[in-house]
């Protein structure tokens, strides 16, 4: 009974959304790290493939069930991400490769890079956000209060 209060709704998606952004962001600052070491090549999570992976899953779980918000969220493997039967990834980064080598034969674009750490703080903390607001109201739930 208790459980289906988190795998009810849109938690399960959200809590898949920071999980994702927050290894994204270890990858993206190791980039940073590594910007003028020769012969570094960048990596990546690509988001568009986190995302169209997350829609298939909530597309599965709204066909699978009686409701279409209730049971489990079950994303399946990808290249960059390995989905466990206890709900948690272990993520592959691939290489971040536009074409582009630089003279010292890397392809760090420290612009793009910090580009795309900004997004995925953005994403990462509108997440967290909703993810409390999720816990605040089951606190307010279980306090009884409106």
């Amino acid at each position: 009974m208790i459980s289906k209060l988190f795998t009810n709704g849109a938690m399960q998606s959200v809590e898949k959304l920071v999980e994702f952004t927050g290894a994204r962001h270890k990858v993206l600052t190791n980039n940073i790290a590594n910007f003028e070491t020769p012969f570094y090549r960048a990596r990546d999570l690509d988001p568009a493939t986190f995302q169209a992976g997350l829609r298939d899953a909530i597309d599965d779980r709204r066909r699978s069930g009686p409701s279409p918000i209730d049971g489990p969220l079950k994303m399946r493997d990808s290249r960059q991400a390995r989905y466990q039967d206890n709900g948690y990834a272990s993520f592959n980064p691939g290489f971040a490769d536009d074409g582009i080598m630089f003279h010292d034969r890397t392809n760090a674009d420290i612009e793009r890079t910090m580009q795309h750490l900004a997004e995925n703080t953005m994403a990462h903390s509108a997440g967290l956000e909703i993810l409390k607001n999720e816990f605040d109201m089951l606190k307010m739930a279980i306090r009884g209060r409106v």
